[in-house]
């Protein structure tokens, strides 16, 4: 199959001890690119350190809602910048709303999410949202700021049927992650039969949320190949046809040119 993992944290301590070896392994899965996120000032910097120096792997830049709180002028003047200046920047994020967690005043998140959509309308790169348990704000502030006009990916989506066709609605790309392929997985199967082929991606949120039977372990790459074939299944679809296209439809989300 060729696969694209939407959502990586490459540069997170997990893989500081084999990060090659990683690399390695999902290469050998079929992983033709990666995307490393961004999430502060510090992994901002790290992530595209990293890209810079691997050539299948990019990075987006941007502030997670729960570093909203710590956000300084100069960290979105700092995004900003290396994502105008950095070919290897291709999107901002990982942005959004957790009100799960809740680790920043709501809006102090808000705030931060506002101000990075209007950054990636005017750079012209896409968006990658994180939202948890927050889902009707998220999808009304993105259509307040006009978020169709750059596009962008609804980051490990964790809504049902209906969710996921607002977020159609709005231009956004549905990415699907590990938990599609829990047995406790309810609604994500059938989004994962709903959403159109050309707007599905997967991803793996490494080190996290790794899929079935990999759960309690560290989640790499690789792993992202056990996604896209469960998903393939739950459509009733070829795997390698299927891989295809999500590999496709990344390359177009992030506007970028695969060898």
């Amino acid at each position: 199959m060729r696969l694209f993992d939407t959502h990586a944290h490459l540069h997170f301590p997990h893989f500081a001890e084999d990060l090659d070896a990683v690399l390695d392994r999902a290469r050998a899965a079929g992983v033709r690119g990666m995307v490393t996120i961004g999430t502060d000032r510090e992994t901002n910097g790290a992530v595209v350190d990293l890209a810079k120096r691997l050539p299948d792997v990019w990075a987006t830049v941007g502030i997670h809602p729960h570093d909203a709180g710590e956000a300084a002028e100069a960290d979105f003047e700092a995004i900003e910048r290396v994502a105008r200046e950095e070919p290897r920047v291709v999107g901002f994020g990982e942005m959004g709303l957790d009100f799960f967690r809740n680790l920043s005043p709501p809006a102090a998140q808000r705030q931060a999410f506002r101000r990075q959509i209007d950054i990636a309308r005017r750079v012209r790169k896409p968006l990658v949202i994180h939202c948890r348990d927050a889902h009707d704000e998220t999808l009304a502030l993105l259509a307040e700021e006009r978020a169709g006009e750059t596009g962008g990916v609804m980051h490990c989506f964790s809504g049902d049927v209906e969710i996921a066709r607002r977020c159609l609605d709005l231009g956004l790309y549905i990415s699907l992650a590990g938990p599609v392929t829990y047995k406790n997985a309810h609604a994500l199967p059938d989004v994962a039969r709903f959403v159109p082929e050309d707007r599905l991606v997967v991803e793996t949120d490494c080190p996290y949320l790794p899929p079935t039977p990999h759960r309690g372990k560290r989640n790499e790459p690789a792993y992202v190949a056990l996604t896209a074939e469960h998903v393939a299944r739950l459509r009733g679809a070829d795997p390698e046809a299927l891989g295809d296209r999500l590999t496709a439809n990344a390359a177009s989300l992030f506007r970028i040119t695969l060898t």
